[in-house]
Protein backbone atom coordinates (compact mmCIF):
# COMPACT_ATOMS: atom_id res chain seq x y z
CA UNK A 1 0.00 0.00 0.00
CA UNK A 2 1.07 3.48 -0.87
CA UNK A 3 0.41 6.07 1.78
CA UNK A 4 0.27 9.73 0.82
CA UNK A 5 -0.23 12.47 3.31
CA UNK A 6 -2.21 15.42 2.12
CA UNK A 7 -0.82 18.89 2.92
CA UNK A 8 -3.14 21.91 3.04
CA UNK A 9 -2.58 24.26 0.08
CA UNK A 10 -1.59 27.22 2.26
CA UNK A 11 1.29 25.22 3.77
CA UNK A 12 2.82 24.51 0.39
CA UNK A 13 5.78 26.90 -0.32
CA UNK A 14 5.42 26.72 -4.11
CA UNK A 15 1.87 28.07 -3.91
CA UNK A 16 3.13 31.17 -2.10
CA UNK A 17 5.93 31.55 -4.63
CA UNK A 18 3.26 31.78 -7.33
CA UNK A 19 0.83 34.05 -5.40
CA UNK A 20 3.16 36.60 -3.74
CA UNK A 21 4.81 38.32 -6.75
CA UNK A 22 1.52 39.28 -8.47
CA UNK A 23 -0.01 40.28 -5.12
CA UNK A 24 3.02 42.49 -4.36
CA UNK A 25 2.73 44.09 -7.81
CA UNK A 26 -0.95 44.91 -7.19
CA UNK A 27 -0.17 46.49 -3.80
CA UNK A 28 2.73 48.50 -5.28
CA UNK A 29 0.51 49.66 -8.14
CA UNK A 30 -2.22 50.82 -5.77
CA UNK A 31 0.35 52.66 -3.63
CA UNK A 32 1.77 54.36 -6.73
CA UNK A 33 -1.73 55.39 -7.84
CA UNK A 34 -2.49 56.79 -4.37
CA UNK A 35 0.74 58.85 -4.36
CA UNK A 36 0.14 60.10 -7.90
CA UNK A 37 -3.35 61.32 -7.04
CA UNK A 38 -2.45 62.86 -3.66
CA UNK A 39 0.73 64.77 -4.53
CA UNK A 40 1.25 67.52 -7.06
CA UNK A 41 4.07 67.59 -9.55
CA UNK A 42 5.74 70.91 -8.81
CA UNK A 43 8.01 70.67 -11.84
CA UNK A 44 5.17 70.82 -14.37
CA UNK A 45 3.74 74.25 -15.19
CA UNK A 46 0.05 74.18 -16.07
CA UNK A 47 0.14 77.23 -18.35
CA UNK A 48 3.45 76.64 -20.13
CA UNK A 49 2.57 78.93 -23.05
CA UNK A 50 1.93 81.90 -20.77
CA UNK A 51 5.13 81.13 -18.84
CA UNK A 52 7.07 81.09 -22.11
CA UNK A 53 5.79 84.55 -23.02
CA UNK A 54 7.05 85.90 -19.69
CA UNK A 55 10.67 84.98 -20.45
CA UNK A 56 11.35 88.22 -22.38
CA UNK A 57 10.16 90.32 -19.43
CA UNK A 58 12.40 88.37 -17.07
CA UNK A 59 15.39 88.77 -19.38
CA UNK A 60 14.75 92.51 -19.54
CA UNK A 61 14.85 92.70 -15.72
CA UNK A 62 18.12 90.71 -15.67
CA UNK A 63 19.62 93.11 -18.25
CA UNK A 64 18.53 96.10 -16.14
CA UNK A 65 20.35 94.68 -13.09
CA UNK A 66 23.51 94.28 -15.20
CA UNK A 67 23.15 97.82 -16.58
CA UNK A 68 22.92 99.22 -13.04
CA UNK A 69 25.84 97.06 -11.92
CA UNK A 70 23.86 95.55 -9.08
CA UNK A 71 25.13 92.80 -6.81
CA UNK A 72 24.10 91.40 -3.46
CA UNK A 73 25.57 89.54 -0.50
CA UNK A 74 23.05 87.40 1.34
CA UNK A 75 23.19 85.75 4.76
CA UNK A 76 20.47 83.21 5.54
CA UNK A 77 20.15 81.66 9.02
CA UNK A 78 18.02 78.51 9.04
CA UNK A 79 17.97 78.33 12.85
CA UNK A 80 16.65 81.83 13.64
CA UNK A 81 14.85 82.43 10.34
CA UNK A 82 16.68 85.69 9.74
CA UNK A 83 17.79 86.76 6.27
CA UNK A 84 20.01 89.75 5.56
CA UNK A 85 20.93 91.20 2.15
CA UNK A 86 23.48 93.88 1.43
CA UNK A 87 22.72 95.38 -1.97
CA UNK A 88 25.46 97.22 -3.86
CA UNK A 89 25.50 99.17 -7.11
CA UNK A 90 28.40 100.16 -9.37
CA UNK A 91 27.44 103.82 -9.08
CA UNK A 92 27.06 104.89 -5.42
CA UNK A 93 24.42 107.47 -6.47
CA UNK A 94 22.07 104.76 -7.76
CA UNK A 95 18.81 105.07 -5.80
CA UNK A 96 18.05 101.87 -3.87
CA UNK A 97 14.46 100.89 -3.02
CA UNK A 98 12.99 100.84 0.50
CA UNK A 99 11.89 97.22 0.11
CA UNK A 100 13.01 94.20 -1.88
CA UNK A 101 11.29 90.93 -2.65
CA UNK A 102 13.24 87.75 -2.01
CA UNK A 103 12.01 84.55 -3.61
CA UNK A 104 13.52 81.41 -2.13
CA UNK A 105 12.84 78.62 -4.63
CA UNK A 106 13.71 74.99 -4.02
CA UNK A 107 15.41 73.39 -7.02
CA UNK A 108 12.96 70.48 -7.27
CA UNK A 109 10.13 70.96 -4.76
CA UNK A 110 7.99 73.97 -5.64
CA UNK A 111 5.81 73.42 -2.57
CA UNK A 112 8.70 74.64 -0.39
CA UNK A 113 9.12 77.97 -2.22
CA UNK A 114 8.79 81.09 -0.14
CA UNK A 115 8.32 84.82 -0.73
CA UNK A 116 9.97 87.21 1.76
CA UNK A 117 9.69 91.01 1.91
CA UNK A 118 12.97 92.64 2.91
CA UNK A 119 12.96 96.13 4.44
CA UNK A 120 15.89 98.53 4.32
CA UNK A 121 17.53 99.26 7.66
CA UNK A 122 19.49 102.37 8.73
CA UNK A 123 22.82 100.65 7.99
CA UNK A 124 21.77 99.92 4.39
CA UNK A 125 21.11 96.20 4.89
CA UNK A 126 17.77 94.67 3.95
CA UNK A 127 16.36 92.26 6.52
CA UNK A 128 13.41 89.93 6.82
CA UNK A 129 12.28 86.57 8.19
CA UNK A 130 11.97 83.28 6.36
CA UNK A 131 10.65 79.81 7.21
CA UNK A 132 13.00 77.67 5.12
CA UNK A 133 13.96 74.53 7.01
CA UNK A 134 14.81 72.11 4.19
CA UNK A 135 18.42 71.65 3.26
CA UNK A 136 19.56 71.30 -0.32
CA UNK A 137 19.84 73.22 -3.57
CA UNK A 138 17.86 76.48 -3.70
CA UNK A 139 17.62 79.56 -5.89
CA UNK A 140 17.48 83.02 -4.34
CA UNK A 141 15.90 85.73 -6.47
CA UNK A 142 16.17 89.31 -5.21
CA UNK A 143 13.92 91.62 -7.20
CA UNK A 144 11.95 94.80 -7.66
CA UNK A 145 9.51 95.61 -10.45
CA UNK A 146 12.44 96.96 -12.57
CA UNK A 147 15.27 94.42 -12.04
CA UNK A 148 16.15 91.06 -10.54
CA UNK A 149 19.21 89.17 -9.33
CA UNK A 150 19.24 85.38 -9.37
CA UNK A 151 21.68 83.22 -7.47
CA UNK A 152 22.03 79.51 -6.84
CA UNK A 153 22.63 78.67 -3.16
CA UNK A 154 23.14 75.55 -1.06
CA UNK A 155 21.45 75.37 2.35
CA UNK A 156 23.17 73.02 4.77
CA UNK A 157 21.23 70.95 7.32
CA UNK A 158 21.06 72.59 10.78
CA UNK A 159 24.24 72.02 12.76
CA UNK A 160 26.36 71.33 9.65
CA UNK A 161 28.42 74.17 8.30
CA UNK A 162 30.18 73.84 4.95
CA UNK A 163 33.94 74.24 5.27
Amino acid sequence: MNSQTSIAWHREPLVWLVILPPAAAVVAGLLTLFLALRTSDGLVVDDYYHEGLQINRLLHRDEEAVRLGLGADMALDTQSGEVSVMLRARDPDTPLPATLTLRLMHATRAGLDELVTLRRQADGRYTGRHHVRAAGHWYAQIETSRWRLLQSIWISPPGIHPG
